[in-house]
């Protein structure tokens, strides 16, 4: 006599359902992130200048004589702020918290403190905001370190 055995499910090998997040909310997060890093200068700014008042006429010297290396000082800047708040949170920032959003990779893992470096150094290419145009939205950042920022509340994660 023959017995039908039932299936065993491994509740670990379910894959994730990954939920992108929407257009809107990456835009959110890009404005919370862009105004906590500006946050972030302004209180880097009182600190010195109370700390060592005597270099803020030498960082107001070097952005009025050389535009173009204050801009990419401040895209280089940009760039490490990036990524080490999302390394130190992994893949979270203050707008992905925020929002309820993460970056993860393609199976809903979460990034690696280097692939938050890949990333924070992308959003540093200038036009790269560009790039996040179009529904889902798809900008540089995730397409070269192959990862997603996902809608947390909707995704099912293992």
């Amino acid at each position: 006599m023959q017995t039908e055995q039932q299936p065993s499910i491994d509740l670990l090998a379910v894959e994730p359902e990954l939920v992108r997040a929407s257009s809107l909310k990456r835009f959110l997060n890009y404005l919370i992130d862009i105004f906590s890093f500006y946050f972030f200068l302004i209180v880097l700014g009182i600190l010195l200048a109370v700390l060592a008042p005597e270099s803020i006429d030498d960082l107001d010297a070097f952005s009025t004589y050389n535009p173009l290396l204050d801009r990419l000082f401040s895209l280089l800047l940009y760039a490490v702020y990036m990524s080490l708040v999302e390394g130190i949170f992994k893949g979270k920032t203050l707008g992905k918290l925020i929002t309820g959003t993460r970056a993860v990779y393609e199976d809903g893992s979460r990034i690696s403190f280097s692939t938050a470096f890949g990333r924070g150094f992308s959003r540093a290419v200038p036009f790269v905001a560009f790039s996040a145009f179009g529904d889902p939205s798809n900008p540089w950042q995730d397409r070269w370190t192959n990862t997603y920022v996902i809608d947390e509340r909707a995704s099912k994660l293992n």
